[in-house]
């Protein structure tokens, strides 16, 4: 890949890169393979890491940055890092504590984007309308 990779505009002017490295771990996987891939994804030109908290990666993609940033690779900025608020933490009180640990177990002061895993409709009736 090469650093003048296919990026998207957002509608709030920002762009994220169009290709992005996913970190799912089956548990089948050994535990050692998510950061060996991470770091062989961000040498390849990845620029884009996919992780959610619910595939317990973020401690791998959190080294793995870390590394390669100490090692003059990347910096902070030239990644783009997507991480996922997990269906049991959907409640408004539990999202903050739950970005919070993410970007712990990342290792980051900050994601660029964070998205609703598996985001779902709610019905919610009114109790006014009694019949």
């Amino acid at each position: 890949m090469s650093s003048k990779q296919q990026l998207v505009k957002l509608n709030d002017g920002h762009f994220i890169p169009a290709l992005g490295f996913g970190t799912y771990k089956p548990e089948e996987v050994p535990e050692n393979k998510p950061l060996e891939a991470i770091h062989l994804a961000i040498e390849a030109g990845f620029r884009h890491i996919d992780t959610a908290y619910v595939y317990q990666t973020e401690n791998h993609v959190g080294q793995a940055i870390k590394s390669k940033i100490a090692a003059g690779i990347v910096k902070r900025e030239d990644i783009f890092i997507t991480t996922k608020l997990w269906c049991t933490f959907h409640r408004p009180e539990m999202v903050l504590s739950s970005l919070e640990k993410s970007l712990k177990n990342l290792q980051l002061d900050y994601v660029d984007l964070y998205i609703i895993h598996y985001p779902m409709q709610m019905k919610v009736s009114n109790l006014n309308d009694q019949t």
